[in-house]
């Protein structure tokens, strides 16, 4: 995801610090409908939420099955884990990595992005929190316009953007190759994947709240790396 399939011919060929814009919109184009087809999936499990459909069958036979427990040491990992995909954590990191290396490269291009990953992250889950309004899976009973805050989960969405925008800043910026970045991506889908476990044992979302927040969360960072994409930037290599 956070790399590009475009095959390019002899990368060496362009020393200079730009990609040609024919394969820049090339990349554009893959990233945005990537995007729409994630937002889709959003919508599809939002769909099944709002209509209490079978997805939601899952939710409950998940609820209502027996976890490990985790106590002292076990339990304190165990949040910390969770943090992974806190919104105070995550945006403090990427925001504080990304102007770390717009000051190296003298370049406002990575923090616009942070920025811009958050604002939209905000918006979007903050706006299917407050429409929703679904109460926690540890009330024992799944209602919406309840006024609570469980779907999407900011958790697994923070996680999926947060650190997969950290992740794609590295690779532009450090110039590392297609296997260091695959490695990243693989990264960000343990970190994201280890957040929606951690939930579920802790009883913190629904099945769905977690699969809506991973749809949500990856349809926003591969829009913002098509934004990324296809603008220029004299401080990018790749």
């Amino acid at each position: 995801m956070l790399t590009s399939h475009v095959t390019w011919p002899n990368l060496s060929r362009w020393s200079k610090k730009y990609v040609p814009t024919d394969i820049r919109k090339a990349q554009r184009n893959k990233a945005f409908k990537w995007s729409a087809i994630l937002f889709t999936g959003f919508l599809i499990v939002t769909q099944q939420v709002y209509t209490y459909g079978p997805l939601t069958v899952f939710d409950k036979r998940i609820n209502s099955s027996p976890k490990p427990q985790f106590e002292g040491l076990g339990g304190f990992i165990l949040r910390r884990l969770d943090d992974l995909g806190l919104r105070g954590l995550t945006a403090t990191v990427l925001l504080l990595a990304a102007a770390f290396i717009a000051w190296k490269f003298k370049t406002w291009r990575p923090l616009n992005l942070a920025f811009l990953s958050l604002l939209l992250l905000n918006l979007v889950v903050g706006a299917s929190k407050l429409l929703l309004g679904r109460t926690k899976p540890r009330l024992g009973i799944d209602l919406l316009h309840a006024g609570g805050m469980s779907y999407p989960s900011g958790h697994a969405s923070n996680a999926v953007l947060s650190w997969g925008i950290l992740a794609y800043l590295i690779y532009r910026y450090a110039h590392v190759d297609r296997y260091q970045g695959r490695l990243a991506t693989a990264g960000v889908i343990a970190i994201s994947l280890t957040v929606c476990t951690v939930s579920l044992i802790r009883h913190t979302h629904w099945f769905t709240d977690l699969l809506g927040g991973l749809f949500v969360g990856s349809a926003l960072l591969v829009a913002v790396i098509a934004v990324d994409r296809y603008v220029p930037s004299k401080s990018q290599l790749h």
